[in-house]
């Protein structure tokens, strides 16, 4: 049986023996993600949601590293697909969804040690479909853009 993320899916504070919450996200309300799956491979990953707009982050590390010595485009990747779907998800009243297509562009190679920020944003909904786009941040140089689109399921599968 699949899991739902339905609200809420964030913790809004980590457990005790949890991971810190990251300096470069300090002063504002951050809660960990969901830590299951996939994402509890390359996590933690940090959420941050008002209202229908979410951000989510994710500190780079040694696991995150390519042969380069910089972050696996994967890894962005990963950060734009869960970003975007999830906002996608918020407009969609957390009706089950697909991605259909998703496209990245490196635009600066992220750092290790560096919290890359993923800000997506809803460009269009339909009555089945959701066209996002958003950026990837470290700091206040832009590292990727992406953009997509998603589907949203009937409760019993695929259209």
């Amino acid at each position: 049986m699949a899991r739902s993320l339905a609200p809420p899916f964030a913790t809004s504070h980590p457990p005790d023996d949890g991971p810190a919450l990251p300096e470069a996200l300090a002063g504002e309300p951050w809660a960990l993600h969901d830590t299951r799956g996939f994402l509890g491979l390359i996590g933690p990953v940090w959420e941050l949601r008002d209202g229908l707009e979410i951000r989510l982050a994710l500190t780079l590390c040694e696991k995150h590293e390519n042969l380069r010595g910089v972050a696996q485009g994967g890894v962005l990747m990963t950060l734009a697909d869960r970003a975007l779907g999830m906002a996608s998800r918020l407009h969609n009243d957390f009706a089950p969804q697909a991605t259909v297509q998703l496209g990245v562009q490196f635009v600066s190679p992220a750092q290790i040690g560096e919290t890359v920020i993923a800000h997506p944003r809803l460009v269009r909904k339909t009555r089945r479909m959701m066209f996002l786009d958003g950026t990837l941040t470290a700091g206040d140089r832009i590292v990727a853009t992406a953009s997509g689109v998603w589907v949203s399921l009937d409760r019993q599968g695929p259209a």
